[in-house]
């Protein structure tokens, strides 16, 4: 495999630098809401090609604007004054032949449903506006469809990067926001709401995290009640992470906050998240298609979420790149860090990238000749199964954010 290039580093791994920073997005943050339902939408709609024509066809869900609402929100309750509105744009495949596809109803019904799921302080139906402006793809990327061959070609020329393992920094950061927003949780404090953001930075083996978490309006019923749950809430958060690997863990909860100032100066929520009235949400915006967002790592550019499952690189390799990290650190001895990368052509076979670079830093002396070879093993491998692996995207079997 000759477009295969292959590196072995002198490099520090970034779970040795001095400093690290990583940041994730929670569920109910703009941002993370539009890069999930685009993609879910994406799902949706692979799912009913498949149903009516055994096939996915060309459709491109990744451009999409969360655009917040107004709120009057209080102690102890508040109201909408104006929803939010979802712009849900990009290309789709309306008709083949006299078949028509309702491709905005699935849309919208795929919003809602999520909504339903993930947000339940919200009513789907009434707080938030969607507005479908999907249109036919152009002829040149629709046409990739119409194409004989088993795979499809790339409909782009991108550059997607993946890494392997996660650092124990990256892990925490992932895991106070799976921690907050998860039923156990809810249950100790109903009134967290779900879009909760993380910044952690690594000084040493010192860890710092900053936590933004609303509380609910309806649930919190005087400025000292709001300062009480919070202090339980931190309290909580820093009982969990008693038990990590640093050294000592700094927890910050809300530090905009400003006693005396009533509800200027805390932080309320009515819907659980901020686009309701304070933030606006983009696909791309979010966390990476590992769930993290690691400032001492590379990163593509690529928005993942909603992008075509069997065609589109942009998802595809960017995707990829990680599962090809993992597999390298878990199946090689020796490895400490790994970094992929993968070019595409447009027009080229998905499973030919124009090229594949890999970076490895060895935890102790590795024989490279041995390493040389089971890498393009075990590429070649992953490569080969790019046609299951597109199916799997098609099921929404791996998440994008």
């Amino acid at each position: 495999m000759q477009k295969i290039a292959l590196e072995i580093l002198k490099n520090t791994p970034v779970a040795e630098h001095a400093v690290e920073i990583v940041e994730r997005k929670g569920v109910g943050h703009p941002d993370y809401i539009c890069d999930a339902v685009m993609d879910r939408i994406s799902v949706a709609l692979s799912r009913e090609y498949k149903k009516r024509f055994g096939e996915v066809l060309h459709h491109n869900i990744d451009k999409g604007l969360l655009v917040a609402g107004q709120v009057e929100k209080g102690f102890g309750g508040g109201r909408v004054i104006r929803p939010m509105e979802l712009i849900i744009g990009d290309r789709a495949t309306f008709t083949v032949g006299k078949q028509k596809i309702p491709v905005a109803a699935i849309a919208e019904g795929t919003v809602r449903s999520w909504l339903g799921e993930n947000l339940p302080r919200l009513d789907p139906k009434k707080d938030v506006k969607i507005r479908v402006v999907l249109q036919p793809g152009s002829v040149e990327l629709s046409d990739i469809f119409s194409r004989k061959g088993r795979l499809r070609g790339a409909n782009d020329t991108s550059a997607a990067v993946g890494y392997a393992p996660m650092t124990p920094t990256e892990k925490t950061v992932f895991e106070i926001e799976r921690f907050i927003n998860s039923p156990a949780f809810k249950l100790d404090f109903p009134e967290a709401g779900e879009d909760v953001k993380v910044m952690g930075i690594r000084r040493n083996n010192d860890l710092d995290v900053t936590v933004a978490c609303p509380l609910s309006a309806r649930l919190i019923k005087s400025e000292k009640d709001y300062f009480r749950r919070k202090k339980a809430i931190k309290a909580a958060l820093s009982a969990y992470l008693s038990k990590s690997p640093f050294n000592s863990v700094t927890v910050n909860f809300n530090t905009l906050d400003a006693p005396g100032h009533g509800v200027g100066g805390v932080y309320l929520t009515l819907l659980g998240t901020s686009a309701e009235d304070a933030d606006s949400g983009q696909v791309g915006r979010g966390n990476r298609v590992n769930g993290m967002i690691s400032l001492n790592r590379p990163m593509g550019t690529e928005a993942a979420a909603g992008k075509n499952p069997v065609s589109h690189v942009g998802k595809i390799y960017t995707v990829l790149a990680f599962q090809m990290a993992s597999e390298l650190h878990t199946r090689i001895p020796g490895i400490k860090e790994v970094y992929v990368w993968l070019l595409s052509q447009i027009g080229s076979p998905i499973n030919e990238p124009k090229q594949v670079y890999v970076n490895i830093i060895p935890g102790r002396k590795i024989d490279e000749k041995s390493a040389r070879r089971n890498v393009y093993l075990i590429l070649d491998e992953l490569l080969s199964g790019i046609a299951a692996f597109t199916d799997e995207l098609s099921r929404g079997e791996h998440p994008v954010c």
